[in-house]
């Protein structure tokens, strides 16, 4: 798959990326290797680098953030070890010792949360974890870069008797220093220390009656510096000693070394994986700036580029508060090629770059500025012809070298290609050139390749519109303002608006005729026509774009009216049954009050039953008569649907009860998110949404809009951070 050139690098700008991407590494290794980054040679390598990257960049919003791995290179002390009977520097062994601490950091880090970041856990599982060397370190060299004292017995001997005569020579030298003093033979200053050992600053005239070693003088001789006799004596045994001292580091760094030189290769490989570590949060810091996302890796060759951004263009626009306008671009089996036309600085050659760099960048392992549902594909080859390319040394002129390109594009071109070509045909008699290019582009078709290209030339438009899987394109323009908008429609094809960008720049409106009288009528018609057209689309898509709206506010209001009459409907049924209820309540209750008044009046219970009997039989005969069978029946059927409830009813109260231990454990083990003012968050169990608006210590003050609430940062869920 690493087919790519360095000539599209070039055309492209990728080593611009690349040169940002180093900026943002921590160490000499990280920068160096930056540089050096080229797409990647197969899928899996792609997208475990990707899933790296995109790991990384979510460990900034979590509170498991990757720890630090800055270290110092051990190039030289690694080649050091590869020579036998060498010793390695003090400061060596402290940049190994870190090297192995920073390692057994990350890989303890990494197989703590491994479910968090499984692809760099993935990369750090393999390297060999080893404690050893740095506590071997650690027992010989302090944290200040000294020899421990018990770094070896006859060390920390040598050591004591070094302390020793040192005591003994400020015992001896006060002593001298008391005497000389009193007798007036010092100068003011009394003492100095020359060639690290203190002397006596003796007035010059006196230097005779000072007994000892003469060290030096003074720049104007005034002063002679002298060494007491009693001193030196202590001097030469201190000087031995510490010689002795010194052949002893020298054999505790020779065996350190022994130690540790047959772990060359792993700390090779330790150094290589920091640096590695370097590139990947370079990426990740990278991804950052630009809001970069890892897109889908499509595995049927189709590309969906949403909200594209260039992203040297972007990050430029970024830092003067500028204005970047993305782009939307789909390639896929059924619409593999387009062709671009419209006016000049319109941003056709913006476009092209944009889908050729984030192609090269995501090839690379690296994060793109597009909209999170992107879709990409992966080629094998990317073709480029971008930009005025004349060939100096070769004394070829820009025609020339385009042909020498295209001859190079078909050698080259298959099904797994994507071309991209800037003006293509140009360079060369305008028919002539144009019909090459057609013929070129036929080509490229029948072979299957995916490609983009800008043309000025109508029969590269037409051939477009011509076969079935090649589309044109257009950059629109304001027709009005004869301004570009930088939005990219596809589908049909765009006019140059020659003549109109000529009239808007003072070209008198005279020698504008006089042109168009030049050249074919039809020529000048068929531009026309297609400024016409595209003013025509620009009013459709308005014009689709309110009728879409208006289509979706009538199918919400006849929903709304739906389901409003299907509520209405409903309360009239049950006001229905509740009225015929009440009716025959009522007949009931007049029945009864006739027979209550009859036996008020006679007081005969004979016919008081005979009436009650009467109603009562009168209405059990409207209701269905059961049998007992039937009644067992209906009532087993009511005690096994109780039973089959309780059952579901228990069943559900245990999976609710597993569902709420277990989220209690997520929630544990979920990284709480690091909350700022301005974050909009809402209580773990309430729906509410509101803006955090003041932080102290572990609680937080958050505004719902109507009223404010002050409550524990950990009773929160971050909805939506501040941008």
């Amino acid at each position: 798959m690493n087919n790519i050139q360095q000539k599209t690098l070039q055309d492209l700008e990728f080593f611009t990326v690349l040169d940002q991407l180093s900026l943002r590494c921590n160490t000499e290794l990280g920068k160096e290797k930056a540089l050096t980054v080229v797409p990647l040679d197969s899928k899996e390598s792609i997208l475990n680098s990707l899933g790296q990257t995109s790991e990384y960049l979510a460990s900034y919003t979590n509170d498991n953030r990757v720890p630090n791995h800055g270290f110092d290179a051990i190039h030289q002390e690694l080649k050091l070890l590869k020579i036998e009977n060498t010793s390695l520097e003090i400061t060596g062994f402290r940049k190994i010792g870190n090297i192995c601490n920073t390692v057994t950091t990350h890989l303890k880090f990494f197989k703590k949360f491994k479910e968090y970041y499984p692809l760099l856990y993935k990369a750090s599982d393999v390297i060999e974890l080893n404690s050893d060397i740095p506590t071997q370190i650690d027992m010989v060299i302090d944290r200040f870069g000294e020899i421990k004292d018990n770094a070896s017995d006859n060390l920390r001997t040598i050591r004591q008797e070094i302390n020793f005569v040192k005591g003994k020579i400020n015992q001896s030298f006060g002593s001298a220093l008391n005497t000389y003093n009193a007798s007036e033979f010092l100068d003011e200053i009394r003492e100095s220390v020359v060639e690290n050992r203190r002397v006596l600053a003796v007035k010059a005239m006196y230097r005779k009656k000072v007994k000892g070693a003469v060290m030096g003088s003074s720049k104007t001789g005034s002063i002679v510096y002298i060494e007491p006799e009693a001193t030196l004596k202590y001097s030469r045994e201190l000087n031995n000693l510490e010689f002795d001292e010194t052949e002893e580091i020298k054999k505790i760094l020779k065996y350190l070394t022994e130690h540790i030189r047959p772990h060359a290769p792993l700390l090779r490989i330790y150094q290589e994986y920091l640096t590695d570590m370097d590139i990947t949060a370079a990426k990740a810091k990278y991804a950052l700036d630009m809001n970069a996302v890892m897109p889908e890796i499509s595995t049927d060759k189709k590309m969906n580029l949403r909200d594209a951004y260039h992203p040297l263009l972007y990050l430029s626009n970024k830092r003067k508060n500028e204005k970047t306008y993305p782009q939307t671009i789909s390639l896929y089996p059924e619409n593999r090629i387009i062709v671009i036309s419209g006016p000049n600085a319109g941003g056709k050659s913006i476009t092209l770059k944009t889908i050729g760099l984030l192609q090269v960048m995501v090839q690379s392992g690296m994060l793109i500025p597009v909209h999170e549902r992107s879709t990409v594909c992966l080629f094998d080859k990317i073709l480029t012809d971008i930009g005025d390319n004349q060939s100096i040394e070769n004394h070829l002129s820009t025609y020339s070298y385009r042909l020498k390109n295209m001859n190079s594009f078909l050698r080259k071109c298959n099904e797994s290609t994507l071309f991209l070509i800037d003006e293509f045909g140009t360079g060369s008699d305008p028919e002539l050139g144009g019909a090459l290019a057609e013929t070129f582009l036929e080509v490229f078709y029948e072979r299957g390749a995916y490609g983009v290209i800008t043309t000025h030339y109508s029969n590269l438009k037409m051939l477009a519109n011509e076969l079935p899987e090649m589309t044109n394109a257009n950059m629109l323009f304001n027709s009005s303002t004869l301004e570009p908008t930088y939005q990219l429609v596809l589908g049909q094809a765009g006019s140059s608006f020659t003549f109109e960008v000529a009239q808007k720049n003072g070209i008198p409106y005279s020698l504008i005729n006089k042109a168009k009288k030049k050249i074919e009528r039809g020529k000048v018609r068929f531009d026309a026509t297609i400024a016409k057209l595209q003013k025509e689309r620009s009013k459709m898509e308005k014009t689709g774009s309110q009728l879409k709206e208006e289509e979706s506010k009538a199918r919400e209001e006849a929903k709304r009216l739906e389901d409003l009459n299907s509520k209405i409907k409903s309360k009239l049924e049950n006001y229905q049954e509740l009225y015929d209820h009440n009716q025959r309540m009522i007949y009931l209750g007049n029945k009864l009050n006739d027979a209550a008044g009859k036996y008020f009046q006679d007081k005969k219970k004979r016919p008081l039953v005979s009436e009650l009997l009467r109603i009562v039989e009168t209405e059990n005969s409207k209701r269905k008569k059961k049998s007992v069978k039937e009644v067992k029946i209906e009532k087993q059927k009511k005690v096994e649907v109780a039973q089959e409830l309780e059952q579901k009813i228990v069943k559900v109260r245990e999976e609710k009860k597993k569902e709420k231990k277990k989220a209690i454990v997520q929630e544990k083990n979920k990284p709480r998110p690091i909350f700022k003012i301005g974050d909009r968050v809402r209580l773990q169990d309430g729906k509410a949404v509101g803006s955090i608006d003041s932080l102290e210590k572990n609680k937080a003050v958050v505004n719902y809009g109507v009223f404010t609430t002050n409550v524990s940062v950990e009773q929160l869920e971050l909805v939506q951070a501040k941008k």
